[in-house]
């Protein structure tokens, strides 16, 4: 028995090439929780194996939606060709990072012109311009011969002497770290392999600290591993016994401590020791207690505090190293401003934050914290923060900024003279006239009242675009989004996206709840029994800009992404009328199966995000009200186009494809549907800056062709 079946219809000239899309059997399967019982029909293409995939009829199904994907692309490949093209004409392609001090180096990375990756070189501060580089790392020679490669955790130790680098060669987000001898260039002996997280050098450079995956892949240890030593004798430094935590380690602001994190979505708890002495005893700072949330640093043997204890958008405090747990109140917690991380330096820190969703970088003194010195930025909406500041004694603060008109830009800023200074500003060698466009904020009320950011770019001269191009009306609108777990996205800049806006697009994101663009509480209401709110936000802000008339129904297209893909699935199931495309990579769409399943990686860290519906039936029937898989109905859906990666440990491959299988048996229109799954590689796609972009060609191929825009500008 095969697991899909193929239109017997081919073209005489090529028998291979699928002329209808393949039709995914149904199974008979149910379960049943709370006195609930589902069918699932498809849960089949759940292969039982997992993370193996070898059931033959799960991947026939696949590979045949591959070809039905490759077979409708095809006509338009010329297309596809033209926008990889002009993408690509936008990127430089020798391009390099500003060089940045750590200890007695700078460090950089460069691109070649033609290469996918990066190389890492350094060389000694105070060198002639003309001394030739030193080569530490080159990512195009460890990703020789994969088909898939990404370079995961990257650290030199505090003496320069070695560099630890982190390689994935699958997608499946378990990285193989090696150890290169810089004096030499000469690799060690020592290989760590299934690893998550990062690698922080410890005991003067002999030894490791690292977090290796479980089976499951979860971080639930950390490890110490002694260069030259068997991993068989790799002392364990801290085990969590709750599968829903995670572990994590690295260094405090003057690198003598190691901090030792656990938590999950809502939860925190913290140790630490001498970095000097990584098996000594561990601090334990503050027992966990449900729904507190901290984090830590330390200087000058002061313990400094970041956290929700007494107020929802944060507070700072300090302790003694002996009496970790008793916080006194540095900066109190506040209503307008969401304090979201803090840095230490011998002559200030840095309060990073919010304010009316805008991104803050104060400076503040020691002998007077609660005075903030806030850096001024020049466009009304942009993104900006600390950028990379290595050294604790450090004078100049490097900064990232960009709007979505103007181009990422490397700025320092001198503390003592409050003046900042561009290093670099990102060329875009094909031209880009940032006077040509413009960018708005607007806030448009959902339904129950709350008044939702959205932030738009499009070009001055549309409405004449637009006429050349024969579209009449207000034009097509692009929205995104993403609302989930807190991470807010900003209005920054996009060289890809010029594609659209270029052809006569609005570009616009839309500031969701669930996402933490105004405070903590912004994130909170778009989560667990409030997950809904995050999903009307988006079907409201889309409406509204039809109704403010920069498009119209059918003319808004969206893309999403994991939890954002889920919330593509979302908003179709609920007002699929509005939209003329919709793109939803690596969608989190079977959200009730998978928070069912606890044998999978994510989902016991998943419940305090989503709930937990083994255990609660009313977290059971608030996710079946709006997973996607489960809501899909007998309605007509816009046009569509899924990914999904075989080998993706965050979203498994089967969501998309059990949804897409269940549309096309569902769905009442004739509109294209198409999934392309990356068989070797996992949630962020193809790896390489050209495969990745020529998959952004291939989306924007794809609602340029649903919109009629295949006629070039």
């Amino acid at each position: 028995m095969t697991g899909a079946s193929v239109s017997a219809d081919t073209h005489e000239d090529n028998a291979n090439v699928p002329t209808s899309p393949p039709v995914a059997e149904k199974r008979e399967h149910t379960y049943t929780y709370h006195g609930i019982t589902i069918s699932d029909p498809y849960d089949w293409l759940y292969d039982k194996s997992y993370p193996e995939i070898d059931d033959e009829d799960v991947l026939d199904y696949v590979k045949a939606e591959n070809a039905w994907f490759e077979a409708a692309m095809k006509p338009h490949e010329a297309l596809t060709e033209s926008l990889f093209t002009e993408m690509r004409a936008r990127i430089k392609e020798d391009d390099s990072t500003v060089p940045q001090r750590r200890g007695d180096y700078l460090y950089w990375s460069e691109f070649e012109e033609g290469a996918q990756y990066r190389k890492h070189y350094r060389k000694p501060v105070g060198a002639p311009e003309s001394a030739e580089p030193q080569l530490i790392l080159d990512q195009n020679a460890l990703a020789e011969g994969h088909e898939y490669f990404r370079l995961g955790a990257l650290s030199v130790s505090k003496s320069g002497r070695y560099i630890v680098y982190a390689t994935d060669t699958n997608g499946s987000e378990r990285y193989t770290a090696r150890i290169k001898d810089l004096e030499t260039g000469e690799l060690l002996d020592d290989v760590l392999e299934g690893l998550r997280g990062g690698l922080t050098w410890v005991a003067n450079d002999t030894a490791l600290a690292y977090t290796p995956a479980t089976k499951e892949w979860r971080t639930l240890e950390v490890k110490l591993h002694t260069i030259g030593q068997p991993n068989d004798t790799d002392v364990t430094l801290f085990t969590e016994e709750d599968q829903s935590f995670s572990v994590g380690a690295g260094l405090s602001a003057q690198e003598d401590y190691l901090i030792i994190s656990t938590g999950d979505n809502e939860t925190s708890e913290v140790r630490f020791v001498s970095a000097a002495d990584p098996m000594g005893e561990l601090t334990l700072i503050k027992p966990r207690e449900k729904g507190v949330e901290y984090g830590v640093d330390i200087r000058e043997g002061e313990l400094w505090v970041w956290t929700n204890d007494d107020h929802i958008n944060f507070r700072l405090a300090k302790a003694d190293l002996d009496t970790p747990g008793d916080w006194d109140t540095v900066l109190a917690g506040s209503d307008d401003f969401y304090l979201t991380d803090f840095d230490l330096f011998q002559g200030f820190f840095v309060t990073e934050g919010r304010l009316n969703g805008l991104d803050q970088v104060q400076i503040r003194s020691y002998e007077n914290p609660t005075k903030a010195d806030p850096i001024a930025f020049p466009e009304a909406s942009y993104d900006a923060g600390l950028s990379n500041n290595p050294e604790y004694d450090q004078t100049v603060l490097r900064l990232s900024y960009e709007s979505m008109i103007t181009p990422d830009t490397v700025l320092d800023y001198d503390v003592a003279t409050k003046t900042l200074t561009t290093l670099k500003t990102q060329e875009i060698p094909s031209g880009y006239d940032p006077t040509q466009y413009v960018t708005e904020r607007v806030e448009i009320q959902a339904r129950d009242g709350t008044m939702v950011p959205v932030s738009i770019v499009m070009r001055k001269d549309r409405a004449q675009i637009l006429a050349e191009a024969g579209i009449e009306g207000p034009g097509p609108l692009h929205l995104y989004a993403y609302g989930a777990y807190g991470y807010a996205i900003p209005p920054g800049f996009s060289t890809t996206r010029l594609s659209l806006v270029d052809r006569g697009f609005a570009y616009a994101i839309a500031h969701i709840r669930g996402g933490d663009d105004l405070g903590r509480r912004w994130y909170l209401q778009g989560k667990m029994f409030e997950r809904t709110n995050t999903f009307n936000d988006f079907v409201d802000a889309g409406r509204g800009l039809i109704k403010m008339g920069y498009t119209a129904e059918g003319m808004v297209t969206a893309s999403g992404g994991s939890a954002g893909g889920e919330l593509m699935g979302a908003i179709v199931n609920q007002d699929p009328a509005q939209y003329g495309a919709i793109v939803a990579h690596v969608p989190f769409v079977d959200v009730l199966n998978t928070m069912l399943n606890e044998s999978l990686p994510l989902t016991p860290g998943e419940w305090q995000e989503w709930g937990n519906p083994i255990e609660s039936k009313e977290s059971f029937a608030y996710i079946l009200s709006y997973s996607p898989y489960d809501q899909v109905k007998a309605q007509d859906y816009p046009p569509m186009l899924v990914t999904a990666g075989l080998n993706d440990p965050r979203v498994t491959y089967w969501e998309p494809a059990k949804w897409v299988a269940k549309l096309r048996d569902t769905k009442t229109d004739d509109n294209v549907l198409l999934m392309k799954t990356n068989m070797g590689a996992g949630h962020g796609g193809q790896s390489g800056r050209w495969n990745s972009l020529r998959e952004t060609a291939e989306e924007f191929a794809f609602i340029l062709w649903q919109m009629g825009m295949t006629q070039e500008p």
